[in-house]
């Protein structure tokens, strides 16, 4: 019966919610990255299964792209994931709205940036495929969010 795991629902429905927000950005971030700020390699696999045409750049360029890139995707898969924590997920009424989202973009933010610098540094470093470093630029911050926006943020 569902309301006899109400934490278990929940989760279920913070990980739905969270790959839809991951989906946003994952869509937004290739499209940066191969649009605004080119930062793929003919290797990664948005740029083989779209047969997407790339400007090439070094890793310099791509370790900073891939950032600045990153940054535009959070912004915006952010309000996304927000959004659904607040319609599905989530009970509003901890903060006030303003320091609701705050606190939102705040926990995300420092999760997103502890990322984005591994993103940096696993290319920059270790010359990753931009698609592997920006998965770890995931793990790492959704290893973060749930407890935080949980005990944190919302009322639970």
């Amino acid at each position: 019966m569902p309301g006899t795991h109400p934490a278990l629902i929940q989760f279920i429905r913070y990980v739905i919610a969270g790959g839809v927000a991951t989906a946003a950005h994952i869509a937004l971030f290739h499209l940066v990255a191969w649009k605004v700020f080119p930062s793929l390699q003919p290797n990664d696999y948005a740029v083989r299964f779209f047969g997407l045409k790339i400007r090439e750049v070094n890793d310099y360029s791509r370790a900073r792209n891939s950032m600045l890139g990153n940054v535009i995707a959070f912004l915006f898969s952010n309000m996304v994931a927000y959004l659904i924590n607040i319609l599905w997920v989530f009970e509003r009424g901890r903060h006030s709205l303003a320091v609701e989202i705050l606190l939102f973009y705040l926990v995300s933010g420092i999760s997103m940036a502890i990322g984005t610098m591994l993103m940096g540094l696993l290319i920059r470093r270790f010359h990753l495929l931009t698609t592997f470093a920006f998965g770890a630029n995931l793990v790492s911050a959704v290893m973060i969010n749930y407890v935080m926006r949980k005990y944190l943020i919302f009322l639970g």
